[in-house]
């Protein structure tokens, strides 16, 4: 059936007019409202239409950056104590997770979070409801932070890709609801949760300040009969601090077992703090006497944005091929290891790629100087000079994708190793 022209007419007038609308609204709220509405936005539309918003009213990429940079203003109404939720993938699966606000939790101050992967993940699905979670994490709780114990179980393991998806976005979903410190985010693990914090110290470390393995063991992580039988970068270590706990009496991964791993670390001068529990079991019993030394590792150890040398090994470019402001898009060969350093000073860059096609340096106006151009040199030939636009959609993209007030990307430069 034909359409009438007077439909399509007036189907024309309506979304130039809708548009209209936004822009003016946007135009009648301050920045912080502006900001406080993307941030907290979680559908399509919403976020869409935020972005609408905020680009209109800011007319500029440096107002846009100024207003996100001061952040949104948190709620002070929000749920405190210990609560109970629940993430749901696309697939529909259902990731549990407990977390701790503390009842004197105040919306103008920023908390450290504290991630708290259990052991034990050789068991079926958690069923919804109910105090799920193990007993003995009541003693975590604490007026200076945030806690986040998630669960896993026999077809989400810790280092398993749906996980790598599970945790950062549990952290994005709270960061939407509570101030975070974006840089004293770390990740603490246990027996199996221990070689969890393992695997994302390896493969995905862009979230966290600091990893906090306890009585585990990294070498499950090459196994593939238990998962899919990770291959280990050392180079990807240098990027965060580790405090590693292993009891010598300990039947499951004792101080000998993990003295090679240990071993290595030391060669290769990789931040770290080990301590071997003179008679520990597999338990934490230690743990009391060894808090005060955690406490301070983790006030020593906030996360650099942006640190001015980063260093990262991957062998897959669909993930695992980030660390903060570099992501690897393409490999010489997919599944074989692809190695990249990054030395910066001020608008230079200099690279060292091997088995890397192309790349992408993630840009912020505090790092780099916009009005002048920017130089990268890569394996000793020069690749790119020249002025790189910043832009506000890049910025707002990037803002969704980590929700990290710390992390503001006003420029995306994408470049191919031999183009």
């Amino acid at each position: 059936m034909k359409t009438p022209a007077k439909l399509i007419l007036s189907a024309l007038v309506i979304v130039p007019a809708f548009a209209f609308e936004q822009i003016a609204a946007a135009e009648e709220l301050t920045g912080t409202e502006l900001v406080t509405a993307f941030w907290s936005a979680s559908t399509e539309v919403e976020i869409e239409s935020s972005k609408v918003e905020l680009i209109a009213a800011a007319s500029n990429i440096e107002t846009l950056y100024q207003w996100l940079d001061a952040g949104p203003a948190f709620a002070q109404d929000v749920a405190l104590g210990q609560q109970e939720s629940a993430r749901i993938d696309l697939d529909g699966t259902r990731y549990p997770f407990v977390y701790l606000i503390p009842e004197t939790y105040d919306a103008a101050q920023s908390y450290p979070v504290e991630f708290m992967l259990h052991g034990g993940v050789s068991r079926p699905e958690w069923e919804p409801g109910g105090e799920w979670w193990r007993r003995g994490y009541d003693s975590l709780k604490k007026e200076d932070r945030i806690i986040v114990v998630p669960a896993s179980w026999n077809a989400a393991f810790w280092w398993y890709d749906n996980q790598a998806d599970n945790l950062p976005a549990i952290l994005r979903e709270l960061k939407q609801t509570y101030n975070i410190d974006d840089n004293r985010v770390t990740l603490s693990g246990v027996s199996d949760g221990g070689t969890g914090a393992y695997f994302f110290a390896f493969k995905q470390s862009t979230e966290w300040a600091a990893f906090l393995p306890y009585i585990g063991h990294p070498g499950v992580l090459r196994n593939p009969q238990g998962g899919p039988g990770h291959k280990l970068y050392f180079e990807n270590l240098m990027s965060r601090p580790l405090y590693i706990v292993n009891g010598e009496s300990d039947p499951l991964y004792p101080v000998s077992s993990v003295m090679p791993f240990i071993n290595i670390l030391q060669e290769a001068n990789i931040d770290h703090v080990f301590r071997a529990i003179e008679d520990g079991g597999h338990n934490t019993n230690w743990l009391p006497d060894e808090q005060p030394m955690i406490e301070q590792f983790k006030l020593d150890n906030p996360r650099e944005p942006f640190p001015s040398e980063l260093r990262w090994v991957a062998d897959r470019s669909d993930r695992y091929n980030r660390n903060l402001w570099l992501r690897i898009e393409e490999l010489a060969v997919e599944g074989q290891p692809g190695i990249m350093t990054v030395s910066r000073e001020g608008n230079s860059f200099a690279i060292t790629a091997e088995s890397v096609d192309a790349f992408t340096l993630l840009l912020n106006p505090e790092q780099v100087d916009f009005s002048e151009e920017v130089r990268v040199v890569v394996n000793g030939r020069l690749l790119f000079i020249g002025r790189v636009e910043e832009d506000m959609n890049t910025l707002l993209d990037w803002v969704v994708r980590d929700r990290d007030k710390s992390l503001l990307y006003t420029a995306a430069l994408s470049l191919r190793v031999n183009p």
